[in-house]
């Protein structure tokens, strides 16, 4: 008999343990997870930047060399991954003994943080552009993209090195017309981004995330009024 009334007790109190723990849960998932701001520390929503590096192309010549290429920008993030770029790009490409002109571009690329809220993270980016050689002799449409990693030093201060490729609808860049494809060539380089912007923005989330927490605190109090 003894027996039976502590098997009865421990399952009452194996179902009370089990409803306790439901409420919690349910209780903890009407909590909203604060939200992530450590990009607006790090970072921001706008960025200049500034690149060097070096250029080299794939033609229809042998032997192309690297050249010196240099890059200003501007970048736009209209959300904490993801961010529109424009940049306007200076670069020579070469062939030894053979061809060196100079070269501008100016591309319009998206661009994707895969860790915003960290000081390191790689990106990608792709987009479209333009290019020109000096005095704008010859010009043609492109399309790019690339990948590159940033490490923000201190905030708002990022350094990044990146690598491009980019597509050029003409197959007389470097001047000689031959070959089944268009030219192509790649830029590699080392820079840094200088973030502003972003305050209001980090504000105006955490009053959101302030008032529905206020909002759930009273919703709460009221339904065990009720009770």
């Amino acid at each position: 008999m003894i027996a039976k009334q502590m098997q009865f007790l421990l399952r009452i109190a194996v179902i009370c343990l089990t409803l306790f723990n439901s409420y919690s849960q349910e209780q903890e998932s009407e909590i909203p997870k604060p939200p992530k701001t450590k990009f607006y520390e790090l970072r921001g929503t706008n960025a200049f930047d500034v690149a060097l590096g070096t250029s080299v192309i794939n033609g229809d010549y042998e032997d192309p060399m690297f050249e010196i290429y240099s890059h200003i920008g501007y970048k736009r993030h209209i959300a904490s991954q993801l961010a529109i770029d424009f940049g306007f790009h200076k670069f020579n490409l070469a062939y030894i003994d053979v061809y060196n002109e100079g070269f501008m571009s100016f591309d319009l690329n998206l661009e994707f943080l895969f860790l915003p809220h960290d000081p390191f993270t790689p990106f990608i980016f792709a987009g479209a552009g333009y290019n020109a050689s000096n005095h704008f002799k010859e010009t043609a449409p492109k399309v790019q993209g690339g990948i590159g990693l940033e490490y923000v030093v201190s905030p708002k201060i990022a350094l990044k090195t990146y690598f491009d490729y980019n597509y050029v609808s003409s197959d007389i860049l470097d001047g000689l017309e031959a070959g089944a494809s268009d030219d192509t060539y790649i830029r590699i380089a080392f820079g840094a981004n200088f973030y502003f912007g972003g305050g209001q923005k980090k504000a105006r989330i955490l009053k959101d995330y302030s008032t529905e927490i206020e909002e759930n605190s009273i919703t709460d109090d009221n339904n065990r009024a009720k009770k």
